[in-house]
């Protein structure tokens, strides 16, 4: 190197020299000769005045260099971002398992439980969605997959972070693919489960509804055909007893019965009687918090009855065309009596009988805040007025007397709508009571 540096001192010498003796308006110029390392410099060195040009290949070679420089660069970055985008995904990807593994926990915890409420959930979304997600994530996968291969196509990736990703990508996809074995093998456990759940339920329900059936249709499981009760538990406009028969006209009527009601306020509509015409016949009512009330034809008077207290209590209502006297006894007493209550009105007849509910119009569109909640026994009507002796005896057991009009039968009395039909024997339940 030190050779080559006072070779160059040597020509820049010379050059001077002769540079000196040609000096003139042009000025001068000094030309500078490479001489190779070991020359002798002390013979004459050729010095070409040569002026260095770059040549059209030299400038398209300087080009490529730089373009593959900048490529380098490029990737390394590209290769930067994938890595980062792939830890992204990896992370993804174990969120995803955790909160499934999470989800199924938590959905054998609640199957568990041996329950009549909902049937459990079908899990054919949380399986649509994490196949969705895991599609989602192996669609992105291959993509970066495609660009790594477009970017190695000039053979300048390096071998070892392709075969990294190829592996990388194999075992995620194993791993999606075993998830998603796992969730159908799930799903399937849960739909079993499902299915038997549902089916213990329908014959449940089918072994009560064959039963109710049996109670209702026989009519041989009271000691007599009086001794039963009508059981009307709800306030709604579904639950009601319905007499088979009919009346015939009539211009005056005793309707006893027994009733245990504890509902508040108002124990509702014990029985109703509409005729075609006329809802409001005869009804025997409760409403609110006003007090029980008789209507004839759709004319009101007040009784001074009180049975709300949740024990049997006998009532009986007389009623004559003749003034529109009444009588109201509770118990066996008379408590109240009145008159110019439908005056003159014969009872018309080829009407319906409805226990528990008011009519508006002939045999139906009941009111739920009219509705009786409680249970009635032995409802008979006459188509008379009885004397109070015989009242008396009835509501002190020491006599029956069926009604001539309606007797209390069980083949007679139909229920509908929920309410029951149980055996009793009223003299001892209200012993009981008392």
């Amino acid at each position: 190197m030190r050779a080559l540096f006072v070779a160059l001192l040597l020509s820049y010498a010379s050059g001077s020299g002769k540079a000196a003796g040609a000096s003139g308006a042009k000025g001068n110029r000094f030309v500078c000769t490479a001489v190779p390392a070991g020359t002798d410099l002390s013979c004459p060195v050729e010095t070409t005045n040569r002026v260095q040009s770059t040549s059209p290949q030299e400038e398209e070679l300087r080009n490529t260099i730089i373009q593959l420089r900048e490529t380098i660069l490029q990737q390394k970055e590209t290769i930067v971002s994938q890595q980062g985008t792939i830890k992204e995904l990896n992370s993804k990807l174990a969120r995803c398992e955790a909160d499934a593994r999470s989800r199924g926990n938590a959905r054998r915890k609640d199957y568990s439980k041996n329950t009549m409420g909902d049937l459990p959930r079908d899990p054919t979304e949380t399986v649509e969605q994490l196949g969705k997600t895991m599609q989602s994530l192996k669609d992105r996968l291959e993509n970066l997959e495609q660009q790594l291969r477009a970017n190695t196509t000039g053979g300048m990736f390096p071998n070892e972070l392709r075969d990294l990703l190829k592996r990388r990508l194999t075992d995620l996809e194993s791993q999606l693919l075993t998830r998603v074995a796992e969730l159908e093998e799930e799903k399937s456990q849960l739909y079993n489960e499902t299915t038997a759940h549902r089916q213990r339920t329908e014959n449940t329900l089918n072994s009560l509804l064959e039963r109710i059936t049996e109670l209702e249709k026989s009519n041989s499981a009271f000691k007599s055909p009086e001794d039963f009760k009508v059981s009307l538990p709800l306030r709604t406009n579904y639950l009601y007893g319905r007499i088979k028969k009919s009346l015939p006209e009539m211009y005056a009527f005793t309707v006893c019965m027994w009733l245990k009601s504890s509902a508040s306020p108002g124990i509702g509509t014990p029985f109703s009687y509409g005729v075609p015409g006329q809802a409001n016949e005869i009804v025997l009512i409760e409403w609110g918090n006003s007090p029980m009330e008789l209507l004839v034809n759709d004319k009101v008077a007040q009784l001074p009855l009180a049975v709300s207290d949740g024990r049997w209590h006998h009532i009986c209502i007389t009623w004559t065309t003749r003034d529109g006297f009444w009588e109201a006894y509770q118990d066996g007493e008379r408590l109240g009596t009145g008159e110019n209550l439908a005056p003159w009105h014969p009872i018309k007849p080829g009407g319906v009988i409805i226990l528990g509910q008011e009519q508006d119009i002939v045999g139906g569109r009941f009111d739920a805040t009219q509705a009786f909640v409680g249970e009635l026994s032995h409802f008979n009507m006459w188509d008379r007025v009885l004397r109070p002796i015989d009242i008396s005896a009835m509501a002190n057991c020491s006599a029956y007397m069926p009604g001539n009009v309606v007797p209390w039968v069980d083949a007679n009395v139909e229920v509908f709508g929920g309410a029951t039909k149980a055996a009793l024997e009223i003299c001892e339940d209200r012993l009981f009571d008392s």
